[in-house]
């Protein structure tokens, strides 16, 4: 028996909303649902600001992740990470308060 027999590998996975979302566990296919969505909770949460891990890499996952939240309504700004928030690794958003 494996030890997934009970939940197939495409079930959800409850994802904690902290404020910090770290893309590395999750396929680019779904970061055009999982990101707004995100942004969503955080933003019904209270959370204002929310940090992206993308990773350094190609830039590839970076400009997905800033052609979403381009496209978002709750997103007023958003910048790349400093020395204390990842680098150029991570993006972090301003959302308009609810």
């Amino acid at each position: 028996m494996h030890a997934n027999a009970s939940a197939p590998d495409d079930a959800p996975v409850p994802l904690p909303i902290t404020g910090e979302l770290d893309l590395h566990t999750f396929a680019p296919r779904d970061l055009g649902e999982l990101i707004p969505a995100y942004l969503e909770a955080c933003q019904q949460r209270g959370i204002c600001t929310v940090r992206i891990v993308h990773g350094k890499g190609t830039g590839t996952l970076r400009e997905t992740v800033h052609a979403l939240l381009r496209r978002s309504p709750l997103v007023v700004s958003y910048r790349l990470g400093d020395e204390h928030t990842g680098g150029w690794g991570a993006t972090v958003a301003t959302l308009r308060p609810q």
